[in-house]
């Protein structure tokens, strides 16, 4: 075990497990989230109809994207829906305040988008589950699948 796979292993898990409990509070309210009834009002008061719908397909994506990435499982999908849900943040919420977090700009979204993108560019490791498969070694198709269908679901969210 190298440092590097460590390094992975404790980047994955972070975001990973901080994504999946923002999921959480969306779908289930837990950790103080709203659940999908105010988690659905939201998605509304954004232009996002049926907001209900939008809040389970949003909240599932950070959910089980975040899972994904955690366990280094499925990691070029776990990433793409993590990129999506950031994309649709940063279109709908955060680019109309600039890049940093304090003005509630993008900066948040944009780390979390790289990061996810990261991961599947360079792989996850071998502490992961996804080691045996080939898309467990990263590379460049694996970071474009998670770039290209991240962006191709946060397109289509937005265009309905």
């Amino acid at each position: 075990m190298t440092a590097a796979d460590c390094g992975l292993l404790l980047l994955r898990l972070t975001f990973g497990l901080f994504m999946a409990a923002h999921g959480a509070q969306k779908v289930f309210g837990l950790f103080g989230g709203g659940g999908l009834t105010a988690t659905g009002k939201a998605f509304e008061s954004l232009g996002f109809r049926p907001g209900k719908l939008f809040a389970v397909i949003g909240g599932l994506s950070e959910l089980l994207g975040g899972l994904g990435l955690a366990l280094g499982l499925l990691t070029p999908l776990a990433a793409a829906a993590l990129i999506g849900v950031m994309i649709n943040a940063m279109v709908t919420v955060t680019a109309a305040h600039g890049p940093w977090d304090t003005d509630g700009g993008v900066e948040y979204n944009v780390a979390i988008a790289v990061a996810a993108l990261a991961v599947a560019a360079i792989g996850p490791g071998r502490l992961a589950a996804d080691r045996f498969f080939r898309w467990g070694r990263g590379g460049w198709t694996e970071a474009a699948v998670a770039l290209g269908l991240g962006g191709l679901g946060a397109a289509l969210s937005l265009g309905l």
